[in-house]
């Protein structure tokens, strides 16, 4: 009974050990060829991600846009090329009447102002009435202009009656004589009297006391001075009249820079009320006297103004052609734009738009010069590159996610 337990119990013993070392066995032949059938697909599938990632970093910082998003954003790829340009001399200016067409308007004779027609700012044209004053001189005037006149008249009735008698023999020649002198005294009064008159108000009209001041010109009235009821003096004005179809811009041109500068020069010019216009003018006039503090010397660019947008005393910009040129590659202000606080252009590559860094000089007519960063012929973003701009910045936020 005894022997045939404890055989039981080794039995059961030898059960167990075996179970154990079954759980223990390794893998069998086909499941260790599989395992090595499908490691070479791993190690082929993470070379292609990691070559991949690698042709990904290599197009960083390109920019990659489909022919329509091109067309949608309207993209404009120019070729660039030096061109030769002369070059320029940028000055701060000054707007000023052009001096040749600018009147001041006094009365040739003193007198009261009874009324005022003009007002400050109007367009008035030539012969336009301005004012009228009353002057005691002028009626005085007028008075011995109208008794020259009468007493002409008189005389002349006189001498073609004692003409007429002295040629039938009816009166002396001594009488005739005496008529005809006073006749010719008659005419020369009447004539005194007529220039006078012409002098103090430029016609002899038949007015009595009063004459009309009116414009020498088609201009802007740009003073006013006259005021209703003053009294109106030939020493003083009452108004200030500019032609501001033409004006003058004066500028100040260092000692330096005078020997490139020439009569005739083209000159641009351009004020902050109107940013996107120029306005095209010559130099006109360069002065022989420098100025001793300041050691620069007066120069005048002369241009029409036929809309008056230019006002006197308006700050100007000049930019002025000199006589020297160069070669040099020039963008549209536009193409070149502000990224990260660096002047950058877009350059079309194989794979799509380059962000490029580059350093500008000044600025033309036609643009801005780049002075590094760009070689000739090569593709250049001219139009559309604000659409690039948002395309890369919106690129960044998304790697720093």
């Amino acid at each position: 009974m005894q022997l045939s337990n404890r055989y039981k119990i080794q039995l059961l013993t030898l059960t167990v050990s075996f179970l154990l070392m079954s759980c223990g066995v390794s893998k069998s032949p086909e499941a260790t060829q599989k395992d090595a059938t499908e490691q070479p697909d791993r190690i082929s599938s993470d070379a292609k991600s990691t070559s991949e990632k690698s042709s990904s970093e290599n197009r960083k910082g390109e920019i990659q846009l489909s022919a329509e998003e091109i067309q949608q954003s309207g993209v404009k790829v120019t070729a660039i090329h030096p061109e030769k340009v002369s070059d320029q001399l940028t000055l701060s200016a000054n707007i000023t009447a052009n001096q040749d067409r600018i009147a001041f308007v006094a009365p040739r004779v003193e007198g009261k102002l009874i009324k005022v027609t003009a007002n400050l700012g109007d367009q008035v044209k030539a012969g336009q009435s301005l004012a009228v004053v009353d002057s005691i001189q002028m009626g005085e005037a007028r008075a011995e202009y109208r008794h020259a006149q009468s007493e002409l008249k008189l005389a002349e009735a006189n001498f073609q009656r004692i003409d007429k008698l002295y040629k039938e023999d009816v009166v002396p020649q001594r009488q005739w004589l005496e008529s005809k002198n006073a006749f010719e005294r008659a005419q020369t009064s009447a004539k005194e009297g007529a220039d006078h008159l012409h002098i103090l108000v430029g016609s002899s009209d038949t007015g009595i006391s009063t004459f009309v001041i009116t414009a020498p010109f088609s201009g802007v009235v740009i003073e006013k001075d006259a005021v209703m009821g003053e009294l109106a003096k030939p020493e003083g004005k009452l108004f200030t009249i500019a032609d501001l179809s033409t004006v003058w811009i004066e500028a100040d041109v260092s000692e330096k820079d005078l020997g490139k500068l020439a009569i005739g020069s083209a000159a641009t010019v351009t004020v902050s009320s109107f940013p996107d216009e120029s306005f095209k003018g010559k130099v006109s006039y360069v002065s022989s006297i420098f100025d001793k503090e300041t050691r620069t010397i007066k120069a005048r660019i002369e241009l029409p103004n036929p809309d008056r947008k230019l006002r006197i005393d308006m700050f100007a910009r000049a930019v002025i052609d000199l006589t020297s040129a160069r070669e040099a590659i020039i963008l549209p202000q536009e193409a070149v734009l502000l990224v990260q606080g660096q002047s950058t252009v877009y350059v079309q590559t194989e794979n799509g738009f380059e962000a490029r860094a580059v350093e500008v000089g000044e600025q033309l007519n036609k643009g801005v010069v780049i002075t590094s960063g760009l070689n000739a012929g090569e593709q250049v973003v001219t139009g559309g590159a604000y659409a690039l701009k948002s395309r890369q910045l919106k690129s960044q936020i998304g790697d720093a996610d």
